[in-house]
């Protein structure tokens, strides 16, 4: 899915952004997950434009009528490219005590946002009659960074469904009576700072309801649970790809793996590579569709969940989507990248955490793949163009904003904002990827 509509890439608007570079708005995502370690929610954390996004002034949109006048964030959270970007999941976002009072805080959508309310919030009878009144309006509000229970904390309980606990902040031995005690009232539960397996047992374990982090993205004790038949198989014809094979190579490999035939032939099925007409053969699959796209296809799904869940459920792979569309997409916008590293952009984002799919050490997992030197330099010491790219996404991950700054000094002319919204754009990709003319095989399997 393209979200950024404009035929000259240095002048193309900016997805999620209206408006003069004052009031514009770009956000970082990331995911919450299920007891099931599947994803139902995204945190959309705002920032405004900062100085050196300058280069705004030229590609802003302009504000439509209707718009004048709305708060920033709200602008910003109801643009198409977010929604696009939340892939159906609930939104949660952080809501100041500003925004709760501006009259144009109607516009958001009570269905796909849930609001989160920070813990150093001013607390008084206004603000309380605020929340009574978006509360009867069906606003549902999270109280967010919850260390203690102090006195804003009871005061704001009543009105939150959900409470959200920073893991890593909160004292250990406090845990146990306060999820206690919320439980009791009925709220849901959510874990933050969750980024090792560890954390995310102990907090499964306390009956937390949601997890926000990134331990599902860590090699893990279990990870080799995800090397079954399936997966070595799609090792194998990885390294047959990369071996430039004639096609009737890739019809004896794929001929010992019934798997993979049912999904090639649906991805040559339901796409136009078929050119109108029904595929009925192995052969006629793999002309139809390609082996650049094959091989596409065959990366993404090492990543996918062995489960029978949707595919925008599935927290590695759409993090490892969206990650090397983003590659691809701002790759394109540096002119001092040349043709190897626009080639190399994808297999950077898609291999960069692929040991948690193998286990073991990354460096070992990509000896394996025989990955080319600058990606496996990339991703093993972040050097090159697209080591840098690489260490700019994972910083967006994570929010930090001033670490991603930094980086966007050796990335101009690509800005936070532009780099934002390269990352608005992937998620929306990896999002529809199974319904994508480009990636509609990658079909649920189990191992």
């Amino acid at each position: 899915m393209n979200t950024i509509a404009a035929e000259d890439p240095r002048r193309q608007a900016v997805p999620g952004m209206t408006g003069s570079i004052e009031e514009q708005v770009y956000f970082a995502r990331q995911p919450l997950l299920d007891r099931d370690a599947m994803l139902c929610g995204y945190e959309l954390k705002a920032r405004a434009a900062q100085p050196g996004d300058a280069d705004l002034h030229a590609t802003a949109i302009p504000i439509p009528d209707r718009l004048v006048g709305v708060h920033p964030v709200v602008r910003a959270a109801i643009q198409p490219a977010v929604r696009a970007a939340l892939v159906g999941h609930i939104g949660y976002l952080d809501v100041t005590r500003e925004m709760l009072f501006d009259e144009s805080f109607a516009m958001l959508p009570t269905e796909r946002f849930l609001l989160e309310l920070p813990p150093d919030i001013a607390v008084d009878n206004q603000l309380i009659a605020r929340i009574v009144t978006l509360h009867a309006r069906r606003y549902r509000f999270v109280l967010d960074g919850v260390v203690q229970a102090d006195h804003t904390f009871a005061q704001l309980l009543p009105y939150a469904e959900a409470v959200k606990i920073d893991f890593t902040g909160i004292a250990s031995a406090m845990l146990p009576k306060l999820v206690a005690a919320l439980r009791s009232a009925g709220k849901i539960l959510i874990a933050s700072g969750i980024d090792t397996q560890a954390d995310f047992e102990a907090a499964f374990k306390l009956d937390f309801d949601r997890f926000q982090g990134y331990f599902f993205a860590r090699p893990q004790a279990s990870s080799a649970r995800r090397v079954s038949a399936p997966r070595h198989a799609l090792l194998n014809l990885l390294h047959l790809l990369g071996s430039e094979p004639t096609v009737a190579q890739l019809e004896t490999e794929l001929k010992l793996n019934p798997v993979l035939v049912m999904h090639l032939m649906r991805l040559a099925n339901a796409s136009s590579f078929a050119s109108g007409r029904k595929v009925t053969t192995l052969r006629d699959a793999i002309n139809a569709t390609g082996t650049d796209r094959i091989a596409r296809w065959t990366q993404l799904l090492l990543y996918a969940d062995g489960r029978k869940v949707a595919l925008e459920n599935d927290p590695l792979l759409q993090l490892a989507a969206t990650r090397a569309r983003f590659m691809e997409l701002a790759i394109a916008h540096l002119p001092a990248a040349g043709r190897d590293e626009a080639d190399a952009a994808f297999l950077t984002g898609v291999f960069s955490f692929v040991d948690a799919v193998f286990g073991g050490s990354l460096e070992g997992t990509l000896n394996v793949l025989t990955l080319a030197r600058p990606i496996r330099a990339a991703i093993l010491t972040r050097d090159g163009v697209l080591g840098t790219l690489l260490s700019a996404i994972e910083a967006l991950e994570r929010g930090a904003w001033a670490e991603l700054d930094a980086l966007c000094v050796q990335l101009a002319p690509l800005t936070v904002a532009r780099i934002a919204a390269f990352a608005l754009e992937a998620a929306a990709w990896a999002g529809v990827a199974d319904r994508n003319a480009e990636a509609s095989g990658l079909e649920r399997f189990e191992d």
